[in-house]
């Protein structure tokens, strides 16, 4: 079974690297003079909300010939894009000078549309050759003017398109907007307007496999990669500080409870008993809740491996800038062919755990981290239908969403939990369990639960919250992220500092002969999760200019799974430390 969900993935990743290159290799079209490239216009929106985008033609500009629609992937649509043909004609290598691209007529409702539009800073996005070019809609004139009802709004009526070329291939585009060229939106009367555009081809040496540098290389310039590097350093300090404070527990503090509690065995029996030592009775007791405890350890699982996978795949190119919606693409399709990892291990671990009900398990664990998902999607979906705008998905994607949940999905959940549930694997105690808990002596506020997850989730987010804002800017905002070297040598130094943090939190706990630590392990290690979604409030209110009832929807309801996910995969990372780290003290002593 291992080897056949192995086999799936291995497949999925394959294609998916076909499927987002696909694109890339579609677009490689060599052009004579005089064909016709296609131009198409994907969307608008407020430059400084990005989830709140809308269809090019949703505003009232006008077109020569029938719009029409471009066939869209699964990816390119969970995106938002929704390209249709543009109204302007940029044939190759056909320099084109002023040349009306349509007129139209202005009513008073569409002026004030515009006019809306403008003074919300709307930019639009069209992608010619997949080449994406962007623009702004108008400009406002506040020149000497402290009241907002005297500013002058302008849209923009004449583009120039500036397009590079290497013999028969387009290599870069880029637009123009003339200032000079505008239409005054400022009253609400009817306005007429020749919508001009000017195309201007040259010559360039850059080669069609290197047209997309410019994109990456935004990312990638030394002031940038300072400040990455920078944050690296800062996390491997974090790191060493760490690994040397757990080496001094494991080297002095232990070796010293070693030779303790080996005196003790030497001398008399009936004195106090203290230290961690001393609930070897108590320590591999069950969890209270076993069936939530195994899914939140297989759902974690689970998205440990989706990510490592998205890592894979970036490393080796596949995401490279507007190769519009593979993302997504791959998080869907990997998602599904994984979920038999979680079936897998929370089946094993829940019947290492004696658990009975194996069946209702399964269905927690396939709806431990998909239930809060789809809650928020049904209403993050109504909030965009209600803005008519874009993230809204079509009812087509939704139903091709839900059979890949079907089909794919909850039988490869299944099969993993009937796999793990006939793994016969035992749980590995190295102490015998007493029938009766030993009773938890009071403990001070600071060793409460809060408080450990306080501490816990620090450290790791510390390490990471310099790197959050670029990422953060890339997800939430117009950056280009592409180094995924440093953001996955960041992963790795957060994956190291939560499981260093959680083992060194749970053996003070056990020196405090509190043996509930199972719960406790898996809290503190997801705990980063909520450090980073209280970054989300910070980020939003103080290093982004977000506005509006549907962006902050979108960008906290979204941020909330993300965030979960994280609670998840690092709560299961900090649980498999510290479970490591108890296995290998108590196995270190003699246990009666």
């Amino acid at each position: 079974m291992e080897r056949q969900m192995g086999c799936l993935v291995a497949v999925a990743i394959v294609f998916l690297c076909g499927l987002t290159h696909v694109r890339s290799d579609a677009s490689n079209h060599r052009y004579k003079v005089g064909d016709d490239v296609p131009l198409y216009a994907n969307k608008v929106g407020p430059f400084h909300n990005p989830s709140e985008t809308y269809r090019y033609f949703d505003l009232p500009f006008c077109s020569s010939a029938p719009v029409k629609e471009k066939k869209e992937a699964l990816g390119e649509v969970l995106n938002g894009d929704r390209l249709v043909s543009a109204p302007y004609k940029l044939d190759f290598l056909n320099d084109r000078d002023s040349e009306i691209a349509c007129k139209k007529t202005l009513e008073k409702e569409e002026v004030a549309k515009f006019r809306d539009a403008v003074s919300k800073d709307y930019y639009f996005q069209m992608y010619y050759d997949d080449l994406p070019i962007w623009g702004f809609l108008g400009k406002v004139n506040k020149e000497g003017k402290a009241d907002p009802s005297e500013y002058k709004y302008y849209l923009f009526k004449h583009l120039q398109f500036n397009i590079l070329y290497n013999k028969d291939r387009v290599i870069e585009v880029t637009v123009q907007s003339d200032p000079n060229a505008v239409v005054d939106l400022t009253e609400d009367k009817e306005v007429n307007v020749e919508f001009m555009y000017t195309v201007k081809w040259k010559e360039t040496e850059t080669s069609f496999e290197k047209r997309m540098d410019k994109y990456s290389q935004s990312s990638s310039l030394p002031h940038h990669l300072e400040i990455h590097w920078f944050s690296i350093i800062n996390s491997c300090v974090t790191v060493l500080l760490l690994t040397g404070f757990l080496a001094t527990i494991l080297m002095r503090v232990l070796k010293n409870d070693f030779v303790k509690y080996a005196h003790d065995e030497e001398s008399v029996d009936d004195q106090e008993e203290t230290g961690w030592k001393y609930i070897h009775g108590d320590v591999f007791r069950y969890p209270k809740h076993k069936s939530l405890f195994a899914a939140a350890i297989g759902s974690g699982t689970q998205l440990f491996t989706l990510t490592l996978f998205i890592f894979m795949l970036a490393l080796v190119g596949v995401f490279y800038p507007y190769n519009r919606g593979s993302l997504f693409t791959a998080l869907v399709v990997i998602y599904a062919l994984t979920s038999g990892i979680a079936g897998y291990t929370a089946a094993t671990f829940y019947c290492q755990l004696e658990g009975a009900n194996w069946v209702r398990n399964l269905l927690l664990t396939g709806s431990l981290f998909c239930l809060p998902l789809f809650l928020s999607f049904c209403f993050l979906n109504t909030v965009a239908i209600a803005y008519n705008a874009t993230a809204a998905l079509p009812f087509g994607t939704i139903v091709v969403i839900f059979l890949i949940w079907t089909l794919v999905t909850s039988p490869l959940l299944i099969l993993g939990g009937i796999a793990g549930k006939n793994s016969k694997a035992e749980f590995q105690a190295p102490c015998r369990t007493t029938k009766y808990p030993r009773e938890i002596p009071p403990l001070p506020w600071y060793r409460k639960t809060l408080p450990q997850m306080a501490m816990a989730g620090f450290l790791p987010f510390s390490a990471i919250y310099i790197e959050l804002y670029y990422i953060f800017a890339s997800v939430w905002g117009h950056r280009i992220y592409t180094i995924y070297s440093i953001l996955f040598i960041v992963f790795i130094i957060l994956l190291i500092v939560t499981a260093f943090i959680t083992v060194a939190l749970t053996y003070f706990q056990l020196a405090a002969e509190d043996h509930e630590w199972w719960s406790r392990s898996f809290l503190c290690g997801g705990s980063t999760g909520l450090f980073i979604y209280a970054y989300c409030l910070y980020y939003y209110y103080a290093r982004s200019d977000m506005s509006g009832f549907m962006q902050t929807s979108f960008f906290f309801g979204y941020m909330a799974c993300i965030c979960y996910g994280f609670f998840l995969m690092l709560g299961t990372i900090g649980f498999r430390a510290a479970l490591f780290f108890v296995r290998h003290i108590y196995h270190s002593i003699k246990c009666e």
